[in-house]
């Protein structure tokens, strides 16, 4: 069987998915937003901690959360019972006041902070190269990229962004998977794949038609022996029905693989100082064994004393110079998981991995 034919069976399976298919949920975009911390564990990035508010007289709005009536005293005047502090705001059909401890933001305004999307190129070629393509200035051995993916919270719609979906990228193919960059195109031809085909059915096609509208652009973006396809489908459809964004998916497909160093967790955004989200920045590498060699490394030498890995917001995730990475004592190095891995590899495995690669080399060279 070819890629392509490999791939086409595929299409066929994501047909009766694309049927049960919804509109991926999106953020809330009303006018005015609030947030509380109803369970007590620090943040309101859970299922029904935040809310939009509601419209009252005079052009004010009022937060729903732990909203309460206000008391009338004798003279009829209304007073809150939470504190004279919070103002009690009339609905605008009338009826008694309510008052909130909770504040309302405006969508786009001051009260609602959000940490930009870490956009980080990795290691670009900054320098001369020689006739054959090798870099003839300065190099960084197991270079990775600063990425990050969300938590459960009101930007994901509550999904978990950053759950292990298993190993979806295969490590150690070959050349056809040398580059960070080429991983990270692999995770975007997945992600461009399975779009084109929800966007396709959208737009009236049948779900037929749209599958292979997602596999034009499924075969245009990967190479599938570099990936495990079955996985990757089913990794598709649970993002479509999420509102996790492309570096999301980049970040679960690598992380899931073994080849993301988690560095740590941030508030990314905020409503009037409350976390209505929470992210995770990583440094991703092209390889399961690039990373766990950064991570044994790094400890080693002096020049990464005091930096470590960055921040959660801006993960520190350059690679090794020459001169570093010659320093490295790897008796020192605990390379345990990578050794399992290739252990757990049968013989039979590796055949069918041999396979693989020769079926996509024919199927690139026929006509």
């Amino acid at each position: 069987m070819t890629a392509r034919r490999s791939l086409l069976s595929w299409a066929a399976m994501l047909a009766p998915v694309l049927l049960a298919l919804g509109m991926p949920g999106t953020a809330m975009a009303q006018s005015q937003l609030c947030a509380a911390d109803l369970n007590g564990n620090g943040d309101a990035a859970d299922p029904g901690e935040m809310a939009s508010c509601v419209a009252m007289q005079g052009g004010s709005y009022l937060c729903p959360l732990q909203q309460t009536a206000c008391v009338a005293d004798a003279a009829g005047a209304y007073s809150c019972p939470l504190g004279a502090h919070f103002a009690c705001q009339t609905p605008i059909g009338g009826g008694v006041p309510a008052c909130s401890p909770n504040a309302c933001a405006a969508v786009g305004g001051s009260g609602i902070e959000e940490t930009p999307v870490t956009d980080d190129p990795g290691a670009s070629p900054d320098g001369l190269v020689d006739e054959a393509g090798n870099c003839m200035s300065n190099i960084e051995i197991f270079a990775g990229r600063a990425m990050r993916c969300r938590t459960a919270g009101i930007k994901t719609t509550f999904s978990n962004c950053c759950a292990n979906k298993g190993k979806i990228l295969k490590d150690g193919t070959g050349s056809s998977l040398s580059s960070l960059s080429t991983k990270i195109a692999v995770a975007k031809g997945v992600f461009s794949g399975m779009s084109a085909a929800f966007q396709a059915f959208k737009a009236g096609q049948t779900a037929g038609q749209a599958a292979s509208a997602g596999l034009g652009g499924f075969v245009g973006g990967i190479d599938p022996t570099s990936i495990a396809v079955s996985l990757a489908i089913n990794f598709m459809i649970e993002f479509l029905l999420s509102g996790c964004d492309q570096q999301d998916m980049e970040v679960g497909m690598m992380s899931g693989s073994g080849m993301c160093h988690y560095v740590g967790g941030w508030c990314s955004t905020k409503i009037l100082g409350v976390c209505v989200q929470k992210s995770h920045g990583h440094c991703c590498f092209n390889t399961k064994l690039g990373r766990i060699i950064q991570e044994q490394g790094r400890p080693q030498l002096k020049s990464f004393n005091g930096v470590g890995w960055g921040t959660p917001e801006q993960p520190y995730c350059r690679g090794f110079t020459p001169e570093e990475f010659q320093a490295l004592d790897f008796s020192r190095m605990d390379l345990s998981e990578y050794y399992s891995d290739i252990e757990a590899r049968t013989q039979s495995d590796i055949q069918i991995n041999m396979k693989d690669r020769i079926d996509a080399y024919m199927h690139t060279v026929s006509p």
